[in-house]
């Protein structure tokens, strides 16, 4: 028997010395709800003024909401790595990094659940996008998912779809999450993991008309994008999505609480990354890293409580662990910190004074530059500062100005991506950035008087380091690195970063081959780009 299964039979034993067996509580379930691509400021609980989250506003205004959560990264994968992993991406070689190869080795906390007695499952989109098993041929390879079994075949049907938008995914979440609980479940407690493809792009264009919303509506758009009828237009497309989410956790709650299961169960609500829109995702600015996260469970942890401190995505598989009284044997060494004394906490605010930091970083996002590589970035964020190291600054931050044309690979694109009408051409360049109609107006409106600072802010070279106040400047727009107000400040950030990097063992810090992330295989489109002048 292996030690895990020792560890929750002893668990199992202690509460039967403890109590009559009529008496034992049951084990909590655990509701894993994300979306994908959404800032941390695009929540109604947050102040947002576009968008409806019913269903997330009553998970953090009755549990505890985290004001300064970070994601493990500004792209989806390596993110998602670092959720299941409780580990850095820098630490999870090809299986935290953007399009590669899952290796077995790095077992998912959803295994050692499983293994504990819990019925796992997901719905819509796991760990990804990677590359799995497809043979046992792929000896090195998981098989499967990493964010578990998939039950998703319940569709919209022509006639009953509700869907809001073109753009959604032809997936009913809650019907499979129902589905899952019905027929899967039995007596077990479980762990479901809601992976929505929403926000992420594309959209369809002008799909909040129909919903009644209005440009007006939005009372604020982030300082690094023009504030035009165009932006606001993506932004409310951008909402649409976020709500078609949020009524699919709305009607999973619902559902638990008629079957008598709500307060049994821990429901966490999050995102991958930051919003799709020029210099947030993909970048590690605010809008790029941090992300909503609440937790709910009125049975063990204090609830109407905001926690400032910040926590990180590498904290989440520790927590989930402690919780189930599930032994780590058997993952990777996890490199975060269970939550739960902050979660079982009667405080808000700074409740854990060893929470003062979280980190971050990214390689490679899309197939954007010469040879396939990335744009190598590490971050870190006190509650009031955030940090950024960007390794390569000789290189674009979104991606190559100009790309061979994919049908005649001898031929280049017009630089930016323009043809010769001045429109921008799809996937044109600057790869890093998700085509959509805000890309399009900024880079269409480049040389624009009025605008051009935009097309800088999401397109323009960056130094070697960044140092912004989040507080004061939330939208990353004043640079204060080497300022002499802010020296001390700034090696402090510098030292703690480091020491991370050192301490998590990151190979662009400690070798033996600080370029190893360009030598991972990418199993998605790759693009041809001309060879840079630096090189």
């Amino acid at each position: 028997m292996k030690k895990r299964h020792l560890f929750g039979l002893s668990m199992a034993l202690f509460m039967s010395c403890k109590q009559k067996p009529a008496e034992r509580p049951k084990r909590p379930n655990i509701l894993f709800a994300i979306s994908d691509d959404q800032t941390f400021r695009h929540t109604g609980y947050a102040g947002c003024d576009y968008v409806k989250t019913p269903a997330f506003d009553r998970v953090a205004s009755e549990g505890i909401y985290f004001s300064n959560c970070y994601a493990g990264s500004p792209g989806c994968a390596p993110s998602r790595s670092s959720i299941v992993t409780g580990r850095y991406p820098w630490q999870n070689e090809q299986s935290g990094q953007h399009a590669s190869s899952w290796m077995k080795k790095y077992v998912p906390f959803v295994d050692l659940l499983e293994e504990n007695g819990y019925a796992t499952g997901r719905t819509g989109k796991g760990v990804g996008p990677f590359r799995y098993a497809r043979t046992e041929a792929d000896s090195l390879w998981r098989m499967g998912d990493a964010g578990g079994k998939s039950f998703s075949s319940i569709n919209y049907k022509k006639g009953a779809d509700e869907r809001t938008a073109k753009g959604i995914r032809n997936l009913n979440y809650s019907e499979n999450f129902k589905y899952f609980v019905e027929n899967i479940k039995g007596d077990k407690p479980f762990f479901f993991w809601f992976g929505a493809s929403e926000p992420h792009r594309s959209y369809e264009k002008g799909s909040w008309k129909r919903l009644g919303k209005k440009l007006g509506d939005v009372k604020q758009v982030p300082g690094f994008l023009p504030d035009t009828d165009e932006i606001r237009g993506d932004l409310l497309d951008y909402a649409v999505e976020i709500e078609w989410f949020d009524k699919h956790l709305q009607r999973m709650l619902d559902y638990l609480e008629s079957i008598g299961e709500l307060d049994n169960t821990i429901v966490m609500v999050t995102s991958d990354n930051g919003m799709p829109f020029p210099r947030a995702k993909a970048n590690c600015f605010e809008y790029g890293v941090h992300v909503p996260f609440a937790v709910r469970y009125p049975k063990g942890f204090p609830g109407k409580r905001v926690v400032d401190n910040p926590v990180s995505f590498i904290d989440i598989a520790p927590t989930i662990l402690e919780l189930t009284g599930t032994s780590p044997e058997g993952m990777m060494p996890i490199s975060g910190r269970s939550m739960l004394n902050v979660l079982r906490s009667d405080k808000q605010g700074d409740v854990d004074g060893g929470r003062k930091y979280a980190v971050a970083g990214r390689e490679r996002h899309s197939s954007s530059r010469y040879l396939n590589r990335g744009y190598p970035q590490r971050v870190i964020r006190s509650k009031e500062f955030i940090y950024i190291w960007n390794m390569k600054p000789e290189r674009w931050p979104a991606g190559a100005p100009r790309r061979f044309d994919p049908k005649d690979s001898t031929k280049l694109y017009p630089n930016y991506g323009l043809g010769a009408d001045g429109k921008y051409m799809r996937a044109g360049a600057f790869t890093d950035i998700d085509d959509c109609p805000s890309k399009t107006f900024i880079i269409e409106n480049h040389d624009n008087p009025e605008l051009s600072k935009y097309f800088g802010l999401a397109h323009d070279k960056r130094p070697e380091f960044e140092l912004y106040n989040v507080v004061n400047d939330p939208y990353c727009l004043n640079n204060l690195a080497g300022s002499e107000e802010l020296k001390s400040t700034e090696a402090s950030l510098k030292e703690k970063l480091f020491e991370e990097l050192k301490s998590s063992d990151d190979p662009r810090i400690v070798g033996p081959d600080q370029e190893v992330f360009e030598s991972y295989k990418r199993y998605s489109v790759i693009r041809k780009f001309p060879k840079p002048e630096y090189l």
